[in-house]
């Protein structure tokens, strides 16, 4: 197995139009496993779905550590506990009633990853000035995009941006989707809430990975688009740059986008 070599770096934003911060990033480098999330809920209910479905993520995923299973299986057991998590909190809790999280995550296991998400904050790969998204929303528009009931245009247009159609504790049960792929020396994955992609196209977010390699100004300047774009949700990206696998130096290979598993 290859022995890979991150940076990262990762920034979150109120934004300029709400009153509080309902996204929530976190990290677990030892296993080498990145998230956000971007709750949703009455009071204060969104922000503790979003750091209650990180938090549970991250330790079920570092519980299985010693297991002999796959990391997708055990990134899928991590996501349905903190569905479990979330979703058994809100029926204790009268105030927390309804509350939900969307969740992006990857995990790196040498050079290959594995993404999950629920909802509609997103991953991104950028590869030589290149950039796909990986996840696919569970959103109301883009699953009428992705149907062909709706075009891209007059979906970018509805006021029903903020609809989605899963979400971490909003049921019992969740079906997460996962994603896997290899990367390579110098690409770059970026995960983020709505309040920034809803902002981008791969092309913007290909031009400012490329302005600096320092991970922390990326995540500075991805903010900052968002906020002077209207700014609206708040707003949270990670940004993970693979610095190095092994002693590899063969050139990057054309950017596929990581299958469905």
């Amino acid at each position: 197995m290859f022995r890979i070599a991150l940076e990262f770096a990762a920034a979150t934003d109120i934004g300029n139009v709400r009153g509080n911060n309902e996204d929530s990033f976190g990290y677990d480098t030892d296993q080498n496993l990145y998230v956000v999330c971007d709750g949703m809920g009455g009071m204060a209910a969104g922000e503790v779905a979003s750091s209650m479905a990180v938090r549970a993520l991250i330790e079920s995923f570092a519980a299985s550590a010693a297991a002999a299973a796959p990391i997708e299986e055990r990134l899928r057991t991590a996501l349905l506990e903190a569905n479990r998590q979330v979703h058994q909190a809100a029926l204790d809790d009268p105030r927390l009633h309804s509350m939900g999280t969307t969740l992006v995550c990857v995990c790196f296991e040498g050079n290959r990853i594995v993404v999950g998400n629920v909802g509609d904050s997103r991953a991104y790969l950028v590869r030589g000035g290149e950039c796909i998204q990986i996840s696919q929303d569970h959103s109301f528009l883009e699953e009428q995009v992705r149907s062909g009931a709706m075009t891209p245009e007059i979906a970018a247009a509805s006021n029903l941006q903020s609809v989605i159609t899963r979400a971490i504790g909003a049921d019992k049960q969740v079906r997460p989707d996962l994603f896997d792929g290899a990367v390579e020396p110098g690409d770059v994955l970026l995960l983020a809430s709505d309040g920034f992609t809803r902002y981008a196209t791969p092309e913007l977010i290909s031009r400012i990975v490329a302005e600096d390699a320092d991970t922390q100004a990326t995540c500075g300047r991805v903010i900052q688009h968002a906020k002077d774009s209207g700014g609206v949700d708040n707003i949270t990206c990670l940004l993970i740059r693979v610095a190095s696998i092994d002693s590899m130096t063969a050139e990057a290979d054309s950017l596929a986008p990581p299958r469905f598993i």
